[in-house]
């Protein structure tokens, strides 16, 4: 380092320069990271990747009617997996966990590419969200290990922003793979990457471990799991089964007498996957219940709207994912803008009411598109449907954060996006039951009394969309028509459901947020796997975010104000980084820090004249009455942070939470990111 070659010599100056390169994380931990990202990558492309390819997969495999199932077999896969991937990676050790993770993302992923027909394609998918859950939780984890807090939320972020990519990048690269090379394609893509970021994680990646004992609700997980499957499964198999059949109703008997010994089971249980007395909260239960209604609303729009572009548009599947991407923009932009807006005025309660209504008006808009609908009709009503979703999606998490203690901050948030990921299994499962029962009906109505080519059937136009091609001209319109309302229905059944979270929303207390629950987390918005963190790491992620914007705008100046000083912000932040390291030398400084030369100079002179610090050499150390004001300002801005966390700061706060704030204000504290000026040195900075 610059500073180690020059001012004093001799063991105490040796002693005292030995922190500030700390401030940096190293290169290898950075390696580390960009292999975490490409395990998130995994998984998050996999959420959207596979849509557009759905069209033909059923083509070539058949099954039109099993097509829900490909992608409720891996969200319901994944959901069930992520707490115990979670709990399971505290216990035993992340690296490993998320290493086998990979490994059996991977193997489901080359079994997906290699399957004959839609029964393996189905259960290959359940594989692969197994291991889908694992990526998702454990590097958002790991990530905690590796950086230090202040660094946290920037670093999480970069997991956010892989979200938002993939939201518009999946459907994209889904078509561009299932049209020039083939749909199996959508699936080994994963292996490359999924290799590159094995053999990175292993050769590189080193944590400390820490063992933390959990007493993991292996029944729980187990009972919830199989009471969503034999739900869905009543769902998407009472039009073909029958309603009243003995199947049916024997599958729906049971899911309530399992869901009956689940609510015994978690009532007992040391650490249930989901807390009952959440529900007990008001606020819980009804965001519990809009968010389940968003993911229903969302992914079954999202397996849906791609087949009614490429079977009744006849657009290929690159195009079918460039039609999409309003949808996706419009979501990406609210979510973005809501969650700023919340942020900056503390109101939140328009937005579930505004999005479950303008969700609910997307999806009767979207009832209305057919075989004639233009391009830019279809953008529009895309466009209106992604802003509903977006309105509504990132506040419901902050809502729940904001009801609870800090001891359910975590159990609650894990559980709000529980009933999300289970709402979009539900969805898909639904709009698969309606489009698949409609669609027979309406082929069998546009061709009665017509004569059909031979080869040619409704049952077989049911089960692969290609037949439509072999049809003679004047009987296809008739059949896209048929296609076309078949998938339109859905949207005019699930409107009542968007209904119902707009009535819910007019129920929903407004509280004053607190200052920690307005730095929304985007993979708690986006990512269709419950988020699976502890209720420290929630906090630290966003004091984390919130600490580091502050240092960047006006903390210095109400610092000071606080403290009850007269002094530059520049100064102040001076005072606390000889605090921090015990000198400081300005040119050096200037060099390590965004601070410019000309504000630490005059930072410098004001702490000198004060007499707060005094130079040696050249560098500057604090007086005795220096110290005493540096531990004030410390105090000041620890008391800042404190503030964020509202009545979580109670006289009975836990002590993990006391340590979290210690120690993020002592990072924080005079730190080389950190912006005390706008240009200048005065307190206008």
């Amino acid at each position: 380092m610059a500073g180690e070659a020059r001012g004093r010599t001799g063991d105490v100056a040796d002693e005292r320069r030995t922190a500030p390169g700390s401030e940096h994380v190293p290169g290898n931990v950075l390696v580390s990271i960009g292999a975490l990202l490409l395990g998130m990558l995994l998984a998050a492309l996999d959420q959207t990747i596979v849509s557009t390819a759905l069209p033909t997969i059923v083509s070539d495999l058949g099954g039109m009617d099993h097509l829900s199932w490909v992608v409720t077999a891996y969200l319901l896969a994944s959901t069930a997996a992520t707490p115990l991937w979670g709990k399971l990676g505290d216990q035993y050790g992340r690296k490993q966990l998320f290493q086998a993770a990979i490994v059996i993302f991977l193997i489901g992923s080359a079994l997906c590419g290699m399957a004959q027909n839609m029964p393996q394609l189905i259960g290959f998918r359940a594989l692969q969200g197994l291991g889908g859950g694992g990526l998702m939780v454990l590097s958002m984890a790991i990530v905690g290990d590796l950086v230090p807090p202040r660094e946290r939320g920037r670093y999480q972020g970069l997991f956010g922003a892989v979200f938002g990519a993939t939201s518009v990048l999946g459907p994209l690269l889904g078509g561009l793979f299932t049209e020039h090379l083939s749909w199996r394609w959508v699936f080994y893509v994963n292996l490359p990457v999924g290799a590159v970021a094995l053999a990175v994680i292993a050769t590189v990646l080193r944590i400390p471990r820490r063992s933390e004992r959990h007493v993991i609700d292996y029944l729980g997980t187990l009972l919830i799991a199989s009471v969503a499957t034999c739900l869905i499964l009543v769902t998407s198999l009472g039009a073909s089964w029958g309603w009243g059949s003995v199947r049916i109703v024997g599958l729906a008997v049971l899911g309530v007498v399992l869901a009956f010994v689940f609510v015994r089971v978690e009532r007992r249980a040391a650490e249930p996957v989901l807390p009952l007395k959440l529900f007990r909260l008001r606020t819980f239960t009804l965001t519990a219940v809009i968010s389940f209604i968003v993911g229903f609303a969302m992914f079954g729009a999202m397996t849906y709207l791609p087949t009614f572009l490429q079977v009744v548009h006849g657009v290929s599947p690159t195009m079918s994912g460039v039609h999409m991407l309003p949808m996706v923009f419009g979501l990406l932009v609210a979510s973005t803008a809501s969650g700023q807006i919340v942020s900056r005025t503390g109101r939140w309660k328009v937005f579930p009411i505004a999005g479950t209504g303008v969700t609910a008006l997307g999806l009767l808009l979207l009832h209305r598109l057919d075989e004639h609908s233009s391009t830019a009709e279809m953008s529009a009503y895309f466009l209106v449907f992604g802003i509903g979703l977006g309105l509504v999606m990132q506040v419901l998490v902050l809502i729940v954060q904001n009801a609870v203690s800090y001891a359910d901050l975590g159990v609650a948030t894990s559980g709000a996006t529980f009933f999300r990921s289970i709402g979009a299994s539900f969805g898909v499962a639904v709009f698969g039951t309606v489009f698949a029962s409609r669609l027979g009906d309406k082929l069998t109505d546009a061709f009665r009394g017509a004569q059909l080519p031979t080869g040619v059937s409704v049952d077989a136009l049911e089960s692969d969309p290609r037949g439509l091609a072999a049809l003679p001209s004047a009987l296809r319109p008739a059949a896209l028509e048929a296609y076309a309302s078949a998938i339109t229905d859905v949207f005019l059944y699930a409107a009542p459901v968007a209904v119902l979270g707009f009535v819910l929303a007019w129920f929903l207390r407004e509280d004053r947020l607190r200052g920690s629950v307005t730095a929304p987390d985007v993979t708690e918005t986006l990512a269709s796997n419950p988020v699976q963190r502890s209720s420290y790491d929630e906090v630290c992620r966003a004091l984390s975010v919130l600490g580091t914007r502050e240092g960047r705008r006006e903390i210095y100046r109400t610092i000071t104000e606080r403290a009850g000083y007269d002094l530059y912000p520049a100064a102040s932040w001076l005072l606390l980084r000889i605090r921090r390291y015990g000198w400081a030398e300005p040119a050096v400084l200037a060099e390590r820090s965004s601070v410019p030369l000309t504000v630490i100079i005059e930072a410098a002179r004001q702490v000198e004249e004060r007499r707060l610090g005094v130079r040696e050499g050249l560098d500057m150390v604090l007086t005795d009455e220096g110290r005493e004001v540096a531990e004030r300002l410390a105090r000041a801005r620890e008391e800042s942070l404190a503030e964020l966390l509202g009545d979580w700061w109670g006289p009975d706060r836990p002590t993990d939470l006391v340590q979290l704030v210690k120690l993020l204000n002592e990072e924080l504290c005079g730190s080389d990111a950190e912006q005390p000026h706008n240009g200048s040195a005065d307190k206008a900075g």
